[in-house]
């Protein structure tokens, strides 16, 4: 019967965890993928390149906001038994109040592995493959970057500018930059269009110059009618790996100062030490924290009866993810700034622990 029971919370709250997780990550995924809505309209990319940029950010979300859907799940979960009296016939059939306890940190522990993976492994792998597929990707809606009245770079080497657009759909007085740092290519024409079709993608400019610039020389080329080539645009967006896209392994690398590893488009420096060990203190320390949370919960178990103490445990546990989040932003300042980040959590968890137990007279 006691195993049943223990099943029984280990069911019901992971039921719990795992729909409002689904549930909260969709909706601050939805919300992020509103905000990356600018690779469309202003870096041109198609809506296949977006979608799945926005998908591989997915594990990110699901790692940032883990800790506090386990703080609601656990908190709802014992403040449910509670109201169906079921917390009652826990103890009429012999579970003492530390069982239930012990079962909710074994619960976090679990999940606090979980946690270590997902950030070490996980959430930086797909970081950086959605990087990777802005990086290979070439920019598919052109249209969407035109602007009249505005030099506007459309790839890394074209910045064009138009006048205006007709009715129809013709840029009239167009200005094309196609510079290299070899050479420049500038191509001035009356009417330019845009043909964007399965294969390729070109503009049609009618009546003006091509002018092309040299070291030593400079040529002028007058058409009646030329089409420019758009195909394998590279877009403007920022390609390089950020330090939260990259692998526990070469983090660590960086910090041990291992040089035969070959890092692409990356380059470990001294500057960015702070950074990359607070990255790694985010991905395998900071999880310590879901123990801590799941014990502050379990306060609920002490007494449960009044309203006061429900929302003075709530506010605690809330207090405690936001220790975790803000301490981390200067557990790098300093090593004794540092010390306090590891030592401040066995801290409060011993302290935690042991007042429980005191109170529960073990």
């Amino acid at each position: 019967m006691k195993k049943l029971i223990f099943r029984k919370i280990t069911i019901d709250t992971s039921i719990f965890f795992v729909g409002l997780l689904i549930i909260l990550s969709s909706i601050v995924w939805t919300i992020q993928a509103v905000n990356y809505l600018d690779f469309i309209t202003e870096d041109g990319h198609g809506f296949k390149v977006y979608f799945f940029y926005t998908l591989f950010n997915f594990p990110k979300i699901i790692h940032r906001i883990l800790p506090f859907v386990f703080f609601i799940s656990v908190f709802y979960t014992i403040i449910r038994y509670e109201k169906n009296n079921e917390l009652n016939i826990f103890w009429t059939y012999g579970i003492s109040k530390k069982k239930i306890l012990d079962q909710f940190l074994v619960l976090s522990l679990l999940l606090m592995l979980f946690q270590v993976f997902l950030g070490s492994y996980i959430s930086p792998k797909s970081q950086l493959k959605a990087r990777e597929y802005l990086k290979n990707s070439n920019v598919d809606f052109i249209s969407s970057l035109i602007k009249k009245g505005k030099f506007l770079p459309i790839s890394k080497n074209i910045t064009i500018f138009v006048e205006n657009k007709n009715n129809n759909n013709q840029y009239e007085n167009v200005f094309l930059d196609d510079s290299t740092n070899q050479n420049s290519k500038i191509i001035i024409s009356n009417l330019g269009a845009l043909i964007e079709g399965n294969k390729q993608k070109f503009f049609n400019f009618e009546s003006g110059k091509i002018v092309d610039i040299t070291k030593n020389d400079i040529k002028v080329f007058e058409f009646s009618e030329i089409n420019f080539l758009l195909d394998n645009l590279n877009s403007n967006t920022i390609v390089k790996p950020k330090i939260q896209e990259l692998s526990t392994i070469i983090l660590l690398s960086c910090l041990d100062n291992i040089k035969f590893l070959n890092i692409k488009d990356f380059k470990c420096d001294s500057s960015i030490n702070k950074e990359i060990a607070r990255e790694l203190i985010k991905r395998i320390y900071k999880p310590i924290y879901i123990p801590i949370i799941a014990l502050f919960c379990c306060l609920l178990l002490i007494n449960i009866n009044k309203k006061k103490n429900k929302f003075l445990i709530f506010v605690l546990t809330f207090l405690i993810l936001i220790l975790s989040e803000t301490s981390l932003r200067y557990s790098t300042a300093s090593e004794s700034a540092f010390g306090f980040y590891l030592v401040a959590p066995l801290l409060i968890f011993c302290i935690t622990y042991f007042i429980i137990l005191k109170i529960l007279k073990i």
